[in-house]
């Protein structure tokens, strides 16, 4: 979330970066002000009324050391009056604290200054295209049909089990499946990541720290006797290993990467567009996840396109880069780059790979703070990136590879699945 002294020091800039969001913020930010000038006034009350119960329990120990008993019980009474009085300030406190808190997670991040303006997917900025598209054989066949007729995936399984978006992976469709993640991760790794296996299931203060919630939280599965949530993405568990916690400068940059399943709870639709792999409630992701000083935060962004790029071109899949405008970027980030790659059976751009700076925004959640060289603390930059997501890789490498005489496998990754063809 924001910082206050950031939005009291900023109002007019943080407004007009909110307004490339669509977003009218002035009653949300003078909202923040008052509260935040409530805030200090009863603080400060309530520091006055401490200090002065303090000076005056003092004088009563004296008084009674030297026999002044009517003086000290006056003053014994006068405690309990500032007693009650810090007491009743202290909770009018923690409530204008509350409602200036939960103010402040319904304010996005602020855009940073390169973000395109523009409202939906369609204004987004493209700003490379590489790869060759592949000139595929009369009678090929979108991923789905693939999956069929090879029987690496079984659709209607899945749905017999749990329900739509939850396909069964059988036979070399596992394997392949298996020998991306492997690959992901190895590549990762030998980048200078630290890979680190994460729990599926997250409390609600993780949710928070990095902004699943408030915001997302009917795309969340919620188990409710225990108050967990499914992960929607390895970013939750894996930025809040460093909530509540105190890093030094030489420990940076804080590189991790991790794979797990994530589970969405996508609101339904219908189309080619959603069909098979292409929007699923539970996938296979590989993340990247940095902890950053804020000097070098966007220095780090560059390096972690850089490295998403190296991996689509290692895999010889068409790919394009995105800078998203305001009205497609998360609320969480301040900038992100999409990746998508091209499926030449269905005729269309999949999103593989979203990379972002989150600034301070999650840092202020998880109070993750940097201790400078020179002993001076501030809020860390935190990063995440998918590398990659599996759903639509394996339905790029599915239609992109096949031939008459079945599906390719990309020479990266046949060592991994022991085999160069799906026939």
């Amino acid at each position: 979330m924001l910082q206050v002294p950031f939005i009291r020091e900023n109002k007019a800039e943080v407004i007009e970066r909110l307004s490339k969001r669509n977003i009218d913020a002035v009653k949300m930010i003078d909202a923040v002000i008052v509260l935040d000038e409530k805030r200090r006034s009863i603080q400060a009350q309530l520091d006055t009324v401490l200090a002065e119960s303090n000076t005056i329990s003092k004088q009563i120990g004296g008084l009674y050391k030297s026999g002044k008993v009517e003086e000290a019980n006056v003053l014994k009474a006068k405690t309990g009056e500032l007693k009650e009085k810090s007491k009743t300030l202290a909770e009018t406190l923690t409530t204008v604290e509350g409602e200036l808190k939960d103010l402040l997670y319904q304010i996005p991040n602020v855009p940073h200054d390169s973000v395109p303006v523009g409202n939906s997917e369609a204004d987004n900025e493209e700003l490379l295209r590489a790869g060759d598209v592949p000139k595929l054989h009369e009678g090929a066949l979108p991923h789905w049909e693939l999956a069929k007729k090879y029987d690496i995936i079984d659709f209607e399984l899945g749905n017999k089990i749990a329900g739509a978006g939850f396909p069964v992976y059988k036979g070399k469709g596992a394997r392949l499946q298996r020998a991306l993640i492997a690959y992901f991760l190895d590549t990762n790794t030998a980048a200078g990541y630290t890979e680190y296996q994460l729990p599926h299931l997250v409390n609600e203060a993780s949710g928070l720290g990095t902004g699943q919630l408030p915001d997302k939280e009917g795309q969340m599965y919620h188990v409710t006797e225990d108050n967990l949530y499914l992960i929607p993405t390895a970013e939750v568990p894996g930025t809040n290993i460093f909530r509540d916690v105190i890093v030094n400068e030489s420990e940076l940059p804080i590189s991790i990467t991790g794979y797990t399943p994530c589970f969405r709870r996508e609101a339904g639709s219908y189309g080619a567009h959603v069909r098979g792999l292409n929007r699923l409630h539970q996938f296979d992701k590989v993340e990247i996840i940095r902890v950053e000083h804020p000097s070098k935060s966007y220095k780090a962004l560059d390096g972690m396109v850089n490295h998403v790029k190296s991996i689509l071109e290692a895999l010889k899949l068409p790919y394009r880069i995105l800078r998203l405008c305001s009205g497609d970027t998360s609320f969480t980030a301040a900038l992100t780059y999409d990746f998508e790659i091209f499926s030449t059976a269905q005729d269309r751009w999949l999103e593989v790979s979203s990379v972002s700076n989150f600034e301070t925004f999650q840092a202020n959640r998880l109070k993750l703070r940097l201790k400078n060289n020179d002993g001076k603390k501030e809020l860390a930059h935190t990063l995440n990136g998918s590398a990659l997501a599996l759903p639509r890789i394996l339905a790029g490498i599915l239609e992109n590879y096949q031939k008459e005489d079945g599906i390719h496998i990309p020479e990266v990754l046949q060592p991994y699945t022991g085999f160069a063809k799906i026939d």
